[in-house]
């Protein structure tokens, strides 16, 4: 069961996510503050595992207690839910598994309580220190790659990427939950995971741990991916080195 709890200063908006929480299986709403401040009073008894909390709030605004709860011990997982857009990278910072634009869509609410259960405290750490430009030796690039999406800004985990498909100034990323546009260059792309990440075309980057093989078709080389029913066409200028670090794995 996950114990959410609400912090929002309208009643309306905090009536809804009520509503809405009612609708999802094996989670139960243990409160609701107005404010910031009360939150805070609110988390030790409430003993929430996740928190809607709203940004632009009287008092304490929902970044300043996000702030003061990633001090704790063992700090609940933070979804925001707000009409502001701006405040994204700053939400990221301070632990937010998620960033909701209002009106919250029940979809939406439902994906970012399925994220906050996968994403654990560890793994945010990183994204802190990527967001924030903290310097980390032991790091080899990103771990989270963020996109703006209709729900807001959205986490995608690098390790969870099957490929990147440049198409004119955008980049697609394909990845377990589907596809998302980059606003990325597949060229700085490569450049930061290339040892991750195998260039097969000049618009393909396919991750290595996902590659099953290579298959030749009419005048074509076409690369298999595990869980993706789609090839990807290998270039002919590309295809004697793939075939050969393919070899090698």
């Amino acid at each position: 069961m996950i114990r959410v709890l609400i912090c929002d200063d309208e009643p309306l908006a905090r009536d809804r996510l009520r509503r809405m929480l009612e609708k999802v299986p094996a989670t139960v709403c243990v409160g609701e503050a107005e404010h910031g401040q009360e939150l805070l009073e609110l988390v030790p008894a409430a003993r929430p595992d996740l928190i809607l909390l709203d940004i632009r709030m009287p008092d304490m605004d929902g970044l300043q207690a996000a702030s003061r709860l990633t001090e704790t011990e063992n700090p609940p997982a933070i979804v925001f839910c707000t009409a502001y857009d701006e405040h994204a990278i700053e939400a990221f910072r301070v632990n937010a598994v998620d960033y909701l634009m209002k009106p919250v869509r029940q979809e939406d609410l439902e994906a970012a309580l399925q994220k906050a259960g996968r994403i654990n405290k560890a793994q945010m750490n990183a994204v802190r220190k990527e967001l924030g430009g903290v310097d980390d030796p032991d790091r080899d690039g990103r771990e989270y790659i963020s996109a703006r999406s209709r729900r807001g800004i959205e986490l995608i985990p690098v390790a969870d990427v099957r490929y990147f498909l440049a198409d004119q100034k955008y980049v697609t990323v394909r990845h377990s939950q589907g596809e998302t546009l980059l606003d990325e260059t597949l060229k700085d792309l490569e450049n930061e995971f290339g040892d991750r990440f195998l260039r097969i075309h000049r618009n393909a980057l396919v991750a290595l741990n996902y590659v099953e093989g290579m298959e030749h078709k009419g005048n074509q080389y076409q690369l298999r991916i595990q869980g993706i029913p789609e090839r990807l066409t290998v270039s002919r200028r590309h295809a004697s080195a793939v075939k050969k670090l393919l070899q090698s794995l």
